[in-house]
């Protein structure tokens, strides 16, 4: 200590700290604590109720007034709905209404049909999507898997499935995806396994695959299967219909000759 020392005296008082607690919650939480008398414990218990629209929109504008004060920042959810031609024209009325609000969730709809009929109504339309919906949607197209995208995928598909599988294996059942369909190729993984462990192999071979091949028939096979034996089919409708015909058709005959 020396003649430059300075003595201060001690702050007395509370020790006071700033600190920012950052929350994540969903809009669905907060309608469900304001919507009930017991608040946050609705949570747990599962009771949620009806949650009034009078409550959505007082926490739609709170929340509107957090996110202009910096208190709250909105991070878009994802909705993905998938065989989307299943729904009605209500459903899609419902969906146009709702992307409208700021707060709606980015919306990915997934659809294998082309154009066919709108559930609900009389028209028909791309995807069996309204036209007005249709429009406001980024469309992505999807192309046929290449070969070798194929054989990469069942290659995957054996190492998930814990299936050791002779390379010769692999390029017959790719050329079967090739022909038939991929998950008619990858349904017979498993199978084709279970003929291997049946007869005390290691890996997956060609015969196996061709067991199941012959064991197990693909789509385009059984459709030719019951068109030549239809008639030996109960409730036949293409046998049905061709006796309906000719009998029509020999009534008239007999008309016109009277």
């Amino acid at each position: 200590m020396g003649s430059q020392t300075r003595f201060v005296q001690c702050p007395e008082g509370e020790l006071q700290k700033r600190k920012e607690v950052v929350h994540v919650v969903s809009l669905h939480e907060i309608d469900v604590i304001n919507s009930r008398s017991q608040g946050f414990l609705a949570l747990f218990s599962g009771d949620t109720g009806e949650i009034k629209d009078e409550v959505r929109e007082q926490i739609d504008t709170k929340v509107a007034e957090w996110r202009e004060e910096g208190k709250a920042t909105i991070v878009p959810g994802v909705l993905f709905i998938d065989e989307v031609h299943m729904l009605d024209i209500e459903c899609f009325s419902w969906l146009n209404r709702a992307l409208e609000s700021d707060l709606a969730p980015v919306l990915i709809i997934a659809t294998n049909r082309g154009i066919t009929k709108i559930r609900g109504t009389r028209y028909k339309s791309p995807h069996g999507i309204p036209i007005d919906l249709l429009d406001r949607l980024l469309i992505v197209s999807t192309s046929p898997y290449s070969e070798s995208e194929i054989r990469k995928i069942l290659h995957i598909r054996c190492e998930e499935e814990d299936v050791e599988m002779e390379d010769d294996a692999k390029d017959l059942l790719t050329r079967i995806a090739t022909e038939t369909s991929l998950r008619y190729a990858i349904h017979m993984i498993m199978a084709a396994s279970l003929v291997c462990i049946k007869r005390h192999g290691t890996e997956v071979a060609v015969d196996d695959i061709k067991r199941v091949y012959s064991l197990f028939v693909d789509v385009k096979r059984s459709t030719q299967f019951l068109m030549e034996y239809q008639q030996e089919f109960m409730f036949n409708e293409a046998g049905g219909d061709d006796d309906d015909d000719s009998s029509e058709e020999d009534s008239d005959e007999d008309g016109m000759e009277d």
